[in-house]
């Protein structure tokens, strides 16, 4: 078997090593910062601690699979997995509030039929019933399988099956995820309840397709989790997974050049002083040299391309290039007093001004919105607060990538989560502000950038490159590759770049 140079230490590529090393190779990890994890990290301070990225987990099944493939011991002995209910809270803009039962189609219809009164839930309903149909006709292409030759099919198929509409003399579809909103479920809440799903990942619901419409199907279908102590239990159990599997990590090591000789990938090139190994570094002019017969990016593409110049990722002069990207602004709360018994873990405090956030957001006037949509995060965790008489609270808000946040920005934030958490500056002990460059600084995406999951249609505006890419041995894993952003995606991209790698250009995905 081969060695194998894996430049990051994010979910994506953590994944990626863990399968590799399975398969026999020898697998190196070269990690630029400290520790690993990527976006997934954690704050502590005065024994509160904080996730400062992702706070829940969908679709766990992904990292079942990978630790059933990976060693003996199952996902569930090396972290606790908790199914968080209710699923979400939400406290619309006119003080309309619902909690949504977790996985209960029954239970989240009749809450919305209480909360925004007849005929909501069954609105709601039908649309699951679309979207579920939207689901299965691209989970294969976008999840499971690497990105088809002929992509242009994902670029031009709507899977979604909208409902015509009818207006005037013409008879439309829905191609937007907002025009899903206004003609399906017409309800200004339920649109402000669909959007938001969209609008985590820093996608725009006015020219978002249809087809985002599986963002919410996935969680109702697959419900939502919380790992106990935060999801930086989980990187820390994925790379302890990699450890028994024999992967090798090197922290504070920057690799500065993907090295090729006739078209192929023949090692790493690493910054001057990194630490170096017995017959497997040597000096080529700039610094130290790793000998590898594979070599695997979980990198954002900027950074891929200063590596390897000329190498880009298979399709990115075909593939429309993703939009710059959204990024995070996040607050974290340690206050005094308990966690009141009954709140949901999560809870969307909805705009009250959404052409304002959005025009903030994505249009001609960039910055974080004056009145912002805010997800609050109280979780039931006692290893996350220094006594029972303490609570830690994340507060998340969607903001342009590159932004610059002022403290009138974060005071807006506390303005709105106070909606839903009253009383909330009596409380405050203190807070602590995690901005896009400190996403950049984890992460080394341009701006903080947090990439999207890949979507269908849209002229393959939402598509991500391939996990192959024109350099013969090299593959891309993590967020800015196919099937995109978030951490049941990281985790299948580690699938594929290892299924590619193992059984080659034939692999056709997991069955």
């Amino acid at each position: 078997m081969g060695q194998i140079a894996v430049i990051g230490a994010g979910m994506g590529a953590m994944a990626a090593a863990a399968r590799l090393a399975v398969a026999g190779h020898r697998v190196v990890v070269y990690e630029r910062t400290e520790t690993y994890g990527g976006a997934v990290r954690r704050f502590e301070r005065d024994g509160f601690a904080f996730d400062t990225g992702p706070g829940l987990l969908p679709v766990p099944a992904v990292y079942r699979d990978l630790f059933v493939k990976t060693g003996k011991r199952p996902l569930e002995e090396c972290v606790e997995l908790v199914q968080v209910d209710p699923s979400a809270g939400h406290v619309f803009a006119d003080g309309t509030r619902v909690s949504l039962p977790n996985a209960s189609r029954a239970g989240v219809l009749t809450a919305l039929d209480e909360a925004l009164g007849a005929d909501a839930g069954a609105r709601w309903g039908d649309f699951l019933v679309r979207a579920s149909e939207a689901w299965d006709r691209s989970r294969r292409p976008l999840l499971e399988e690497p990105l088809w030759p002929n992509w242009a099919v994902l670029a031009d198929r709507e899977p979604y099956p909208s409902v015509p509409h009818k207006k005037l003399l013409r008879t439309r579809r829905a191609g937007t995820l907002a025009e899903v909103g206004a003609w399906e479920l017409r309800d200004p809440r339920l649109r402000a309840l669909l959007e938001s799903h969209a609008l985590a990942y820093g996608l725009d619901p006015r020219v978002t397709p249809a087809s985002a419409a599986v963002l919410p199907y996935m969680e109702h279908a697959f419900g939502t989790w919380y790992v106990r102590g935060g999801i930086r239990e989980l990187a820390r159990a994925v790379y302890e997974r990699c450890l028994e599997r024999r992967v090798e990590f090197r922290f504070t090591t920057s690799v500065e050049r993907i090295v090729e000789k006739d078209g192929r990938v023949v090692g790493v090139e690493l910054s001057e002083g990194g630490p170096g190994e017995a017959g497997g570094l040597g000096g080529t002019g700039g610094g130290l040299f790793a000998e590898a017969d594979f070599v695997v990016a979980g990198v954002a593409p900027g950074i891929l391309d200063g590596l390897v110049p000329g190498a880009a990722l298979r399709g990115a002069d075909e593939v429309p290039p993703q939009p710059g990207g959204a990024s995070r602004l996040t607050v974290l709360l340690a206050l005094r007093g308990a966690r009141p018994a009954g709140v949901a873990h999560r809870t969307v405090v909805h705009t009250v001004d959404r052409d304002g956030e959005l025009d903030r957001l994505f249009g001609g006037r960039p910055g974080v919105p004056a009145a912002p949509t805010v997800v609050v995060s109280r979780p039931d965790d006692p290893a996350l607060v220094p006594d029972a008489g303490h609570e830690a609270v994340t507060l998340t808000v969607t903001v342009p990538s590159g932004a610059q946040v002022a403290e009138a920005d974060v005071e807006r934030v506390l303005d709105a989560a106070e909606r839903a958490l009253p009383g909330l500056r009596d409380r405050l002990l203190w807070h602590e502000v995690r901005t896009p460059a400190d996403i950049m600084e984890a992460t080394g995406a341009e701006g903080g950038a947090v990439p999207a999951p890949a979507l269908a249609a849209a002229d393959g505006r939402l598509l991500h490159p391939s996990n192959s890419t024109r350099a013969t041995g090299l593959f891309a894993a993590g967020g800015w590759a196919h099937p995109g952003g978030g951490l049941p995606h990281a985790g299948m991209s580690g699938a594929l770049v290892a299924g590619l790698i193992v059984e080659g250009p034939e692999f056709q995905g997991s069955q």
